[in-house]
Parts: C-alpha cells; sequence; structure tokens
C-alpha cells in the first residue's frame, strides 16, 4: 500500500495494524484513510451527507463535518487559483429560492454575486454585501412594496455584465448552481459562500478531476 503522505511505494505494518512509510516514516491506518477517501468519493459524485452516511453506514454528523471541510478547503483552494488569472467575461447574478420568489419582501434575502469566466471554461465567483442586514429595518417602515420596486429598477438600470453573447460558460455555470443547490435544503447566509464555492469547483471540474484535487487537499491538511 502507497503511502498517503509522500505516495511512497514501500510501507509496512506494525503490531498496532497501522502502517509505517519506510521513506518519510510517518504512520497511518489504512482503514481511516479508505473511510476517508469514501466520504471524498461520496461529496464529489454529488451525493448528500445523508446519502453518503447512509451507504458507507457512517455517523451523520461525521460525513456532514467532512463536507463542511471540505467546501473551505475548496474555497481557499479556488482562491488561490484565480489569483493572477484574466477575467474573459464577467456578469451578476441575484439568487433567490423558488419558495421565496412569490413575496416581495423576501427579495432582502437575496444573494448577490459577480460570476467570472477565465480560461475559457472556467467560472470564478465573488459574493457581494446582500440587504438582510437592512431587513428588518426597512420592513418596520411599512414600505416594503416600494423599496422591492426601487431595488429592482436599480438592479435593471445599474447591472454588472460584461458578455459577448446571452448563452455563455457564465450562464451555463448559473443554470449548474440553480439546479444543483436545490439538493441542499435551507442553506444559511452564513454559509452560502462555501455552497457557491462548492459548486464552482464542481462545475469547474469533472468527477475524476475532483476527487484528485480533494484527496490532494486532504493530504495537505492531515
Amino acid at each position: 500500500m502507497k503511502c498517503p503522505y509522500c505516495n511512497h511505494s514501500r510501507t509496512y505494518l506494525l503490531k498496532t495494524y497501522q502502517r509505517k512509510c519506510s521513506l518519510c516514516q510517518r504512520k497511518f491506518s489504512p482503514q481511516k484513510y479508505q473511510r476517508e477517501y469514501n466520504i471524498a468519493y461520496c461529496f464529489c459524485d454529488d451525493k448528500s451527507a445523508k446519502q453518503c452516511a447512509s451507504e458507507l453506514n457512517l455517523n451523520y454528523i461525521t460525513v456532514k463535518k467532512r463536507y463542511e471541510n471540505y467546501r473551505r478547503s475548496i474555497a481557499v483552494f479556488l482562491e488561490e487559483e484565480y489569483q493572477g488569472k484574466s477575467s474573459i467575461e464577467y456578469d451578476e447574478y441575484i439568487y433567490l429560492p423558488k419558495s421565496k420568489k412569490k413575496i416581495q419582501k423576501n427579495i432582502f434575502d437575496a444573494q448577490n454575486f459577480l460570476t467570472f469566466c477565465f480560461d475559457t471554461s472556467k467560472v470564478y465567483n465573488l459574493l457581494m454585501p446582500n440587504l438582510n442586514r437592512f431587513k428588518q429595518e426597512l420592513l418596520n417602515d411599512d414600505m416594503d412594496e416600494l423599496y422591492f420596486k426601487e431595488f429592482s429598477k436599480f438592479m435593471r438600470f445599474n447591472k454588472i455584465a460584461k458578455i459577448s453573447k446571452k448563452e455563455n460558460t457564465i450562464s451555463q455555470f448559473w443554470s449548474f448552481f440553480e439546479n444543483s443547490i436545490t439538493m441542499y435544503k435551507g442553506v444559511s447566509n452564513e454559509n452560502f459562500i462555501y455552497y457557491l464555492k462548492e459548486f464552482e469547483f464542481k462545475f469547474n471540474y469533472n468527477k475524476e478531476q475532483r476527487k484528485d484535487i480533494l484527496i490532494s487537499l486532504q493530504k495537505e491538511n492531515s
């Protein structure tokens, strides 16, 4: 079995049932690392934490924490990957769950982010401040309908965009994001950025690439 830390091919079994690398001298548990790989593969295969826990017969809280750690690692990875890149196009998006779209005052719960296209087929997202922190104050004025109309008008005429055609990589990502986020029920404002980055990661890389990157990130953090 190869060492998960340095990928050296020679490891040997200890009395504790751990293995030790003959090169870097680090010890590891094959069972533990196989479990970690299995959870990472479920994440990359678009399985929810609940599905993963059931499939692997693991504790749901354990899997949920792993997923949260993956999202944080991915967010850092994507930030570093985008550094120094030149954007080809960019556009602004306002996301609001379908269940909230029929009620005007829910506009203050919308998430606003900029999507940049680089390397022709990859995207990078920048989350903008939302109006949620002002929601109660604005609604207390009992003028939510007026605020809704003015905000809608503002977004129509002050939209940030630089795109060459209607159907492009950015619009493809938005469609992918809208379809994918429905697998999660009730994403909080505090954690929205991590889910946004999860789908950015999954859009930019196919499943095999995701697994290789995520396993590499886990090795770096272990």
